[in-house]
């Protein structure tokens, strides 16, 4: 989809109003609603799913924007405007940062639109994240990044919800915007994770039910294919983790449920 007038469906649910729901958002129809009540059923923490994504969304931002000296973001599947958006994050740390969200997602498009009104260095382009070639192609996204500079590319919470893996695997897609970020880029990913522990079961019947839902789509990896998305770039410490360990902002006092043990994410760095 490239068109921002394309209307909303309230009768089918969509990625971004479920991730709205599971945080309790007001962005959201009954449909996505339904979703939410099906993958609770299979784990009643399965909200701690969207809100781990966006803590680790969060001091991943803030690590880059202060650790990294990078100033340009393309965020994928940016979902609807919450609370401590990239642009906010970055641009508090560095206010000249500049954004590129993408999604195609009508409701996405025209929230985010609302809300990066005035600023100049964040915009919001529709393209699909899972066809590289034309959301790199894209005239605002070349235009609005310096592409013989770093990139910070985010994929946060997005390349579990890829349906096509019969005729282009997650780890392709990946390598499409890898072999396209200048040197000295960094990457970001978080996902569903599959812990191959006592927890698996919770996780594939979380699975089953995204899959089964309306929705139709939430794959958990195991941890070796979650590795294979960063394609062999250097791991920042701590590597590739439960979102909730890494760099966590203090001590981790409660111990952590089901669905905090079930996403899992990590930060690279192009050479």
């Amino acid at each position: 989809m490239s068109s921002a007038t394309t209307p909303i469906d309230a009768t089918k649910p969509s990625i971004a109003r479920v991730y709205d729901a599971f945080l309790n958002g007001t962005d959201n129809y009954e449909v996505d609603r339904e979703v939410v009540r099906g993958v609770k059923k299979a784990a009643p923490e399965a909200g701690d799913l969207a809100i781990e994504n966006r803590a680790f969304l969060i001091r991943v931002c803030r690590f880059l924007a202060s650790q990294t000296g990078i100033t340009q973001y393309l965020d994928c599947g940016s979902g609807l405007p919450t609370a401590e958006n990239t642009h906010q994050v970055v641009q508090r740390v560095d206010p000249g940062a500049r954004v590129v969200y993408v999604d195609n997602d009508p409701l996405v498009l025209a929230q985010s639109r609302a809300l990066l009104d005035g600023n100049e260095d964040a915009v919001i382009v529709a393209e699909d994240i899972f066809e590289p070639e034309g959301l790199l192609g894209n005239e605002l996204v070349r235009s609005h990044l310096d592409w013989d500079r770093p990139i910070a590319l985010l994929q946060m919470g997005t390349l579990h919800h890829y349906n096509g893996e019969d005729t282009r695997t997650r780890r392709d897609i990946m390598r499409a915007y890898l072999d396209a970020l200048p040197p000295g880029s960094y990457v970001a990913i978080s996902h569903f994770l599959d812990p191959e522990d006592e927890y698996s079961a919770t996780a594939r019947k979380m699975e089953d039910m995204f899959l089964h839902s309306m929705m139709g789509s939430g794959v958990f990896s195991t941890r070796a294919e979650l590795e294979e998305l960063f394609n062999g770039l250097d791991m920042v410490q701590p590597g590739l983790v439960r979102c909730a360990d890494w760099w966590p902002d203090g001590p981790q006092l409660k111990p952590l449920n089901a669905a905090q043990r079930c996403i899992a994410g990590g930060v690279a760095h192009k050479p």
